[in-house]
């Protein structure tokens, strides 16, 4: 089982629309995927047809608050091997209610790493979608996870926002989570028409070499669209450009992955 944050500081780059579709897309080839919604915007939660106005202590918040644990919050949603930790809003109080905790950024990973060993669920990946900020709940996703998915908008200030986000990481891996890994860089909202999209694209691939899928998402009605009916675009419109990309980068994911393992 991996743990997988879906990261970027930016806003509107595609995080959450990645979320969803990796974890559908992988669902659909018999992966089991745990799905943890950790903005408090709950973009994920409703993107995945459930509610992010609902009871506070049955999220993510009351896992970290300490009033409920993993077992009792994980929600089914409609899509089979696909469960869902859902958030709301209340979940933007948690920086300063653990002002006093010192231990505060390892808080979700003592949760899942006692949830993993106690209850003997099985998941294949568990995915967290992270908020659009470099605050305590992002560190937090930092600390818990094996590696990081960075989805960047193939737009003029993409690569500026991820140098900054590379010295977090570094931070995180000096002094939280030596093991941590950029697991690959995804470019999002490419417009072919649009001459800067290639040169960002150039660019992060002569930065991050291999680091960047081959994959490019495209700029894509059906991917806006497909949030507000609460389902992935995958089952939303199978056949659009934007789910034929996610499917095409869920491949290049998988043979990335079995690459990783045969090495290992």
């Amino acid at each position: 089982m991996k743990i997988i944050s879906i990261i970027n500081q930016k806003g509107g780059v595609g995080k959450t629309t990645t979320v969803i579709n990796l974890a559908s897309a992988l669902s659909q080839q018999g992966k089991k995927i745990l799905v943890i919604d950790l903005d408090p915007q709950g973009n994920a939660t409703t993107g995945l047809g459930l509610s992010n106005v609902e009871q506070s202590d049955q999220t993510i918040y009351g896992i970290l608050n300490g009033t409920m644990s993993i077992s009792n919050v994980i929600k089914k949603t409609k899509f089979e091997n696909l469960d869902l930790i859902t958030s709301n809003v209340d979940l933007s109080g948690l920086e300063v209610e653990t002002a006093g905790d010192n231990d505060r950024a390892f808080i979700l990973k003592g949760k899942l790493t006692a949830y993993l060993n106690d209850s003997g669920a099985f998941y294949d990946y568990i995915l967290i979608d992270c908020p659009p900020s470099l605050s305590l709940l992002t560190v937090m996703a930092l600390v818990s996870s094996n590696s990081l998915l960075v989805p960047l908008q193939t737009e003029f200030f993409a690569l500026e926002g991820l140098t900054q986000l590379m010295k977090t990481i570094e931070r995180v891996k000096v002094s939280l989570n030596p093991e941590l890994e950029i697991q690959g860089i995804l470019l999002t909202m490419y417009d072919r028409r649009n001459k800067l999209s290639s040169q960002v694209e150039q660019e992060a691939r002569d930065y991050f070499k291999e680091k960047v899928y081959q994959t490019v998402i495209p700029r894509n009605v059906r991917l806006s669209e497909a949030p507000s009916h609460g389902v992935p675009v995958l089952v939303y419109d199978k056949s659009c450009p934007g789910s034929r990309s996610y499917y095409n980068f869920t491949d290049e994911f998988i043979n990335q992955e079995s690459k990783v393992g045969s090495a290992a």
